[in-house]
């Protein structure tokens, strides 16, 4: 699993992913625990969707 998340989409993904998770514990619709799984693909940094389509948001690494 290559890194194929990176900078401001990680982040982005984190803080959706624990705002749809909080919603849901605080007795938000069922749905909202769809959130776990931007979470998990932010702090992982792999996204299986990104794999499939070959999208690449993190920076090429300089050798």
């Amino acid at each position: 699993m290559k890194a194929n998340v990176g900078g401001i989409d990680k982040i982005l993904r984190i803080v959706v992913g624990l705002a749809l998770v909080a919603w849901a514990v605080m007795g938000g619709p069922i749905w909202a625990w769809i959130g776990v799984v931007p979470l998990a693909t932010g702090l992982l940094g792999w996204c299986p969707a990104y794999t499939l389509l070959g999208i690449k948001t993190c920076p090429m690494k300089k050798d």
